[in-house]
């Protein structure tokens, strides 16, 4: 058997993925990959740069890491309401001045997708969908989406993040799978979070998302030490 760990959106929360990192050193793990957003609304986004690469753990592109190492003004968000708006206009002005330049051409070196063999089978990695690095592909849209999007996936699996809410579904011979966000959940558990696949080339792929406890008051607190908007602080209290 084999087990691929996959996650997603760390967004600046170190002290997230850091918990996330060590469960990882307690398991028997073939490999493990980063989905993107790296940076984002939390305070620490240097040091969770400097957390995957210095466990060697590759990542791909997210729209928030986009926006920031190319400095285009804008993390390329969806905010449905203005105080929204000016919460991300808060959050993105902190953290273009926060990444340092050589971060910011780290994260420049960042692929868009991935292709990973794993247990004799292909997985592929993308941060919003296959089409666009910024799409929601949330759990309850027109299931009519996903069927045309498994009928052009030349991979086993897709494996996706950026709605930040976990979930999994067959399409078919296709398996869908949102890993959600270590650093900035959105399903009401505060927890970080992380997708294990395990399989082996006779067995199904089995899809386990993993929940794991960190020091939440601490990330809040340092999001308010860093001055950005409360807000953010209580959303990763709520896990929303």
């Amino acid at each position: 058997m084999e087990t691929l760990a996959l996650f997603s959106d760390v967004h600046g929360n170190s002290l997230a993925l850091g918990a996330v990192l060590d469960d990882l050193k307690t398991r028997e793990i073939t490999g493990a990959y980063c989905l993107g957003d790296l940076v984002g609304y939390g305070a620490d986004p240097n040091g969770v740069i400097d957390l995957l690469r210095s466990h060697g753990v590759e990542s791909i592109l997210g729209n928030y890491d986009e926006g920031v190492a190319w400095e285009t003004g804008d993390c390329g968000c969806f905010y449905p309401n203005e105080e929204a708006e000016r919460i991300g206009e808060a959050s993105y002005a902190f953290t273009v001045g926060a990444v340092t330049a050589e971060r910011k051409a780290y994260l420049r070196t960042l692929p868009r997708e991935l292709h990973v063999d794993f247990a004799g089978k292909k997985v592929h990695l993308v941060h919003g969908s296959p089409r666009r690095i910024n799409e929601y592909l949330l759990r309850d849209r027109d299931e009519r989406t996903y069927r045309r999007l498994a009928a052009t996936e030349s991979d086993d699996v897709l494996a996706f993040g950026h709605t930040h809410d976990p979930w999994f579904r067959w399409y078919g011979e296709k398996l869908f799978v949102n890993v959600g966000s270590v650093g900035r959940p959105k399903d009401g558990d505060p927890r970080a979070m992380y997708v294990a696949l395990t399989a082996s080339a006779e067995a199904a792929i089995d899809v386990d998302i993993r929940r794991v406890e960190y020091d939440v008051e601490a990330a809040a607190q340092a999001v308010i030490a860093a001055g950005l908007p409360a807000a953010l602080a209580d959303m990763l209290r709520r896990g929303r």
